[in-house]
């Protein structure tokens, strides 16, 4: 059974045309390992359907097309294709980007049905195209700009009138001014048609760099000494301003059919997606097969004596055993309608999975906190000070060492264990860990990073610690005494035919085992 997710795969632009309006690159090369939004990636030869034409993107973002597919063709080496780029703003900006070297990548964003995954590395097998993308940062560095061409005017005589006239509309919309105050009603700015009939056909309002106040002023001045730039682009603001201001006849109150709402686009999301703990001990990738991992483990070792001569040495047979992790499945579902899909604004399926992945991220950091917590050997109790931590840190760190025979390198930390450290003062009210040249130097702990440093210890910060002080709110960890083994993040996408809606499932697996309890230290309050 076919497992159908999302990717994106960057790879880099190798030519671009500004006369005839394209781009050229290989979009995709077979058999190269390169970092995707799903790990460590590889395409097998033939692994992409691109039998349908898609749009070029900024950034993997629906809402912003600035070219479509006008060729494509595959080799042996992988897939290469050519986009016509729109006469548009962003069109132009991408052009230039790419002849500057600073946005000169493609990424695809395929639909993968097929794969294996190994040893951290998904191999496709079968996938189909969706888009592609122009990005600042590739995945492969093999590919580069080979051919730029800057061009005013088309140098294509046959172009249509029909085609000429639109892009003459377009440099119009395009070079509208705004006022100095706030925004304009449209129905201020609408002129009378004989006014209109006597501008040319390619009239533009003057490009004024007014935009602020303080625009507004600095060219007030030039003008006043004699700058005639400034003094046209002056009258035209004022101008502009004197239309909203004798417009009391008709106002929003009179008009509420002419208010319309705005929308933005960027979604406001609270879930927080960090995970400290599981950046702390780092993870491996999870076997491909079973629901259970076993580590094999020394329970009782040799032993080792001074012996006198002839006598026989110490022998101590050792005894070991399996530490077992229960794999463990974390899904997220959402139902939605396929006009919602197809009719709403494309934010709304990005928001979305995003939202999911976030859930996802607490989720899975959930479970090693509880882990840990579970796991993990009480330490020495003691205080929720600046001397409790001193005192925690000195007396586990060494418990940790004898009891792995390794250092103990980390300190994950709750919210309120962060802020503890943060305001955390000598006896002559000197910030210890948060200030800029710390007179105490005993670490780095600031509001502004959830990572820092605690007496020599890496600090993370997790939000799915406990939020308070109290025990458990603080974990010494050394991070070969904990295992994490985790699936690459999967998304499944299905229709249910008697309604129309889809279904979109996010899922990994995640298996985490405290392989040594006393390389976790859990923070003990008195």
């Amino acid at each position: 059974m076919s497992k159908t997710l999302k990717i994106n795969f960057p790879i880099t632009l190798t030519a671009a045309d500004s006369r005839k309006r394209t781009m050229s690159g290989t979009i995709v090369s077979f058999e190269e390992k390169g970092m995707t939004s799903a790990g460590a990636t590889v395409f097998k030869k033939g692994s992409i359907d691109f039998s349908k034409p898609v749009k070029l993107l900024l950034e993997h973002d629906r809402t912003r097309p600035i070219g479509k597919m006008i060729d494509i063709s595959e080799d042996p080496k992988g897939i290469y294709a050519t986009f016509k780029i729109a006469g548009t703003i962003a069109g132009d900006d991408s052009m230039l980007e790419a002849a500057e070297g600073l946005r000169d990548g493609f990424s695809v964003g395929v639909v993968v049905d097929d794969f294996d995954a190994n040893k951290g590395v998904m191999t496709v097998k079968a996938s189909r195209l969706m888009e592609v993308s122009l990005v600042a940062e590739p995945a492969i560095d093999s590919a580069r700009v080979s051919d730029i061409a800057a061009s005013e005017t088309p140098e294509n005589s046959e172009a249509t009138a029909e085609e000429q006239t639109k892009t003459q509309e377009d440099k119009v919309s395009d070079t509208q001014t705004a006022p100095i105050a706030t925004e304009a009603v449209e129905a201020t700015k609408s002129e009378p048609v004989a006014i209109q009939a006597t501008q040319p056909v390619a009239y533009t309002k003057p490009r004024s760099p007014i935009k602020t106040q303080a625009h507004f002023l600095e060219h007030s001045v030039k003008a006043s000494l004699g700058n005639r730039d400034s003094a046209e682009w002056v009258a035209h603001a004022r101008a502009e301003d004197a239309k909203m201001l004798t417009a009391a006849d008709d106002s929003f109150t009179t008009n509420p059919a002419f208010k319309p709402t705005q929308f933005i686009t960027t979604v406001v999301d609270t879930q927080i997606g960090a995970r400290g703990a599981i950046d702390a001990i780092g993870t491996r990738p999870l076997p491909r097969a079973g629901m259970t991992v076993s580590f094999p483990k020394i329970t009782t070792s040799g032993s080792v004596a001074e012996t006198g001569e002839g006598a026989a040495p110490s022998e101590t047979g050792i005894v070991s055993s399996y530490v077992d992790a229960t794999v463990k499945a974390y899904k997220g579902l959402q139902r939605y309608s396929v006009e919602i899909l197809d009719r709403a604004d494309p934010s709304f399926y990005q928001a979305m999975l995003e939202n999911m992945r976030r859930i996802y991220s607490q989720a899975t950091e959930a479970a090693v906190i509880a882990e840990l917590t579970s796991g993990g050997t009480a330490a020495t109790a003691t205080a929720a000070d600046l001397d409790g931590i001193v005192s925690f840190v000195k007396t586990e760190t060494p418990a940790a060492y004898l009891a792995t025979g390794e250092l103990a390198t980390r300190y994950i930390a709750g919210t309120s264990q962060w802020g503890l450290l943060i305001g955390a003062q000598d006896s002559s009210k000197r910030p210890v860990f948060s200030a800029v040249n710390p007179q105490n130097a005993a670490g780095a702990v600031s509001p502004l990073s959830l990572r820092g440093n605690v007496m020599g210890l890496d600090l993370y910060v997790s939000n799915k610690a406990v939020s308070t002080s109290i025990d458990e709110s603080a974990f010494i960890v050394v991070p070969s005494a904990v295992a994490i083994m985790e699936s690459p993040v999967l998304q499944l996408s299905t229709n249910i035919i008697t309604t129309g809606e889809i279904e979109t499932m996010l899922y990994g697996y995640l298996a985490v085992k405290t392989l040594v309890a006393g390389g976790v230290r859990r923070f003990n309050l008195t």
